[in-house]
């Protein structure tokens, strides 16, 4: 056990990050029931459906699992005090400022780790009183900093300054970069990646067989003069977006129909550069548990090297 894992009630510090439509309660509870941390997203705004997913995970799996909370994106404070009534143990927030809900949050019992892109997210989470941080690097998917700071150059910067346990994020999908992460500070690993192309996960196969057959330069950071700034999969449409140097949100308004229906020219793929590490969809479990054993022969190994 480590702090991560104290604070989770997981079997092992491996979160799965809460995509958008995706991280609901199939993958999720799957996640849990493999020995990591399922977390539920929020960010999709669809909240009925959010609160029935969270209630849905206690019929799935008894293990405990996490919500997601977008700060900016949140219209109101129901699905706070839902997460409060519904007796969430564990809560990451992202996308914005994590001063205005921590007291609720906290008073509840609930554990509250921020997501945080530079080393001065990670010190003004920190002096709000949040319990850990979710790092995350230039190297992963989805929404990203216009400052492209790797994932390890992060880790090390933040623990030089503060002493909160660090989940990594961000081109993690196996023991060896868990391992990386750990030996640089973190106590624990998110990833969305390789979850989003497993077999529990719930998009297209279209989606995950193009994860799977891409390389590690088969995305691109666009849109970094404006906002929103985004790592998605190289297609026909993301080549138009980065000649073109511009995009907006509307550009996500069809992302349902590459995630369910499969056409991976309806919007940006969202995804992390650990592409090019991921060679077989697999399910939650033998990912899980192919990390940890690689993980602990990895760290086995490097305890025997001296110079």
């Amino acid at each position: 056990m480590n702090r991560v894992t104290a604070h989770t009630g997981s079997k092992y510090p491996i979160i799965q990050a809460p995509m958008g439509w995706i991280a609901r309660s199939q993958l999720a509870s799957a996640v849990c029931e493999a020995g990591g941390m399922g977390i539920i997203e929020t960010s999709s705004g669809e909240i009925d459906n959010c609160k029935k997913e969270i209630q849905l995970m206690s019929d799935l799996t008894d293990k405990p699992f996490g919500v997601n909370l977008p700060l900016l994106f949140l219209k109101d404070d129901s699905m706070v005090n839902f997460c409060v009534d519904a007796g969430v143990r564990f809560v990451t927030t992202s996308a914005g400022d994590p001063t205005k809900y921590i007291g609720v949050l906290k008073d509840a019992g609930i554990t509250v780790y921020h997501a945080v892109p530079s080393l001065d997210g990670a010190l003004k989470a920190a002096n709000a009183g949040v319990d850990g941080l979710v790092v995350e690097g230039t190297e992963g998917g989805g929404f990203k900093s216009p400052v492209e700071v790797g994932l390890l150059v992060l880790i090390q910067s933040i623990k030089q300054n503060i002493d909160i346990p660090i989940i990594a994020a961000g081109g993690i999908v196996d023991g060896a970069g868990m391992a990386a992460v750990f030996a640089a500070g973190a106590e624990g690993i998110q990833m969305g990646t390789r979850f989003v192309s497993s077999l529990e996960s719930p998009v297209h196969d279209n989606f995950k067989n193009k994860i799977v057959e891409s390389g590690i330069d088969g995305t691109y950071i666009l849109n970094k003069k404006s906002k929103p700034v985004i790592r998605a999969l190289k297609s026909n449409l993301t080549d138009k977006i980065n000649d073109s140097g511009q995009m907006d949100m509307s550009a996500l308004m069809n992302i349902k129909d590459l995630y369910f229906d499969g056409d991976m020219e309806a919007a940006p793929a969202l995804s992390g550069q650990s592409i090019g590490l991921i060679n077989e969809v697999k399910s939650v479990k033998q990912i899980v548990d192919e990390i940890i054993n690689e993980f602990n022969n990895t760290c086995e190994s490097l305890g025997n090297i001296r110079f």
